[in-house]
């Protein structure tokens, strides 16, 4: 997404071979509070056969190579379903780059990421679709989303207008098309000319389609959950505010049951406040946590490219230089949990919902990934006490060694 300006500063390497598991290649995770879909245990365990977790052996049998995490919480590897890069690097960039940028975001507990473009030429998204369906057909990534350009200019946020177009079918095909069966999600303006039409494509191509970057009223946009509309882009942001005679597309998004609501939850993008609105009126199944990242996460402060704007990132926040408007985030899914238990107060087991089995569940890959349950990828983190990251596994390997002194 956005291309850092300079050497100031440098980023640890990207592989695409993360750290050798420790022990025997059955592991029992025991002593932590283990979250499941049924609730909290508390000094619970995970099996681990492989790559899959695996149901706990019976008593008597050989248990494996035993990791004591006492004092932690286990819970499913996180989801993302809205990352446009990190690490210093971008999804719309080289391979290595988006390798660089996905490898960030797993050290921080993503094990499933999908990977965002930006507003740029047609010809350019359609040659980046080819790359990361590569990519997602070996594994590495969850799908593509594509934000933009079929965006409001009124609501263009860090995309660039001169390259917004209207939702032509054709051309939203088109896209589809090069993606090669991995497209997953594409935000629209849907009150745009054509934009209804472009909808019911996706829906009916299986593609998820995303109000965002909109302008529109309420009862556009309730025609466009009619018309197959399933998710609100980062509600809140690039779309009206909620007003009590013109309420726009959040009160429409919020009350369908139907639609899955993102939120961007880094003190910036959202007050506390409309936080605990989404999650009090969309309730705990229809919100998913997401970054919205841009290449500064998991680097920091400085100059950079976004697409063809120049963005400053000062104090963790991304902004235009010109115009100062809010150019995606910095933030990673371990902060988005920590400040919505401790600064938010959410239970932890909703929370473990918004980051793992509700985007799971609207991807689709909710019988592999997204709860710690037999038979599925051994993707987890390990956290502390007080919510810090210590240990992330992606299908049975440690991304991150457990750090549990």
């Amino acid at each position: 997404m956005a291309t850092p300006l300079g050497a100031r500063r440098t980023a640890r390497p990207a592989t695409t071979h993360p750290l050798p598991a420790t022990g025997a290649r059955r592991q029992v995770l025991a002593g932590a509070r283990v979250v499941l879909p049924t609730g909290t245990v508390a000094d619970g365990r995970v099996t681990i056969e492989g790559t899959k977790i695996a149901p706990e052996a019976p008593h008597g049998a050989p248990q494996g190579a035993l990791v004591d995490v006492s004092g932690h919480w286990l819970v499913p590897g996180f989801v993302d379903l809205h990352n446009h890069g990190g690490g210093g690097a971008s999804f719309s960039g080289s391979a290595e780059d988006v390798l660089k940028a996905l490898h960030t975001h797993r050290l921080h507990g993503s094990t499933t990421v999908v990977a965002s473009t930006v507003t740029d030429d047609m010809d350019v998204l359609v040659r980046q679709a080819g790359l990361l369906s590569e990519l997602a057909e070996q594994g590495d990534l969850a799908g593509i989303h594509f934000e933009g350009p079929f965006i409001s200019p009124c609501r263009k946020g860090a995309h660039s207008e001169a390259l917004l177009r209207d939702p032509d079918p054709a051309e939203v095909r088109k896209l589809i098309d090069a993606a090669r069966g991995r497209a997953r999600m594409l935000t629209l303006a849907t009150e745009l000319p054509g934009g209804l039409d472009s909808v019911r494509l996706l829906a009916e191509q299986g593609v998820i389609a995303a109000v965002g970057h909109t302008d529109a009223t309420y009862e556009q946009t309730v025609q466009a959950i009619e018309a197959g509309a399933t998710v609100a882009t980062h509600l809140f942001n690039a779309m009206p505010p909620l007003g009590h005679r013109a309420p726009g597309p959040i009160a429409a998004l919020l009350e369908d049951e139907r639609v899955t609501v993102e939120l961007i939850n880094d003190g910036t993008h959202l007050h506390p406040a409309a936080l605990e609105l989404a999650f009090r009126h969309a309730g705990p199944s229809r919100v998913a946590f997401i970054t919205d990242a841009m290449d500064a996460a998991g680097i920091g402060d400085g100059r950079y490219l976004l697409g063809p704007l120049e963005v400053e990132v000062s104090e963790g926040v991304a902004r235009l230089v010109e115009g100062g408007s809010i150019a995606g985030s910095t933030l990673t899914l371990d902060r988005a949990f920590r400040r919505a238990v401790t600064v938010d107060r959410i239970p932890v087991e909703d929370v473990v919902a918004a980051l793992s089995a509700n985007p799971a569940r609207l991807l689709g890959v909710d019988d592999s990934v997204g709860s710690l349950e037999p038979g599925k990828d051994a993707d987890l983190v390990l956290l502390d006490e007080d919510f810090e990251l210590k240990g992330v596994m992606r299908k049975g390997v440690w991304v991150l060694d457990p750090q549990l002194a």
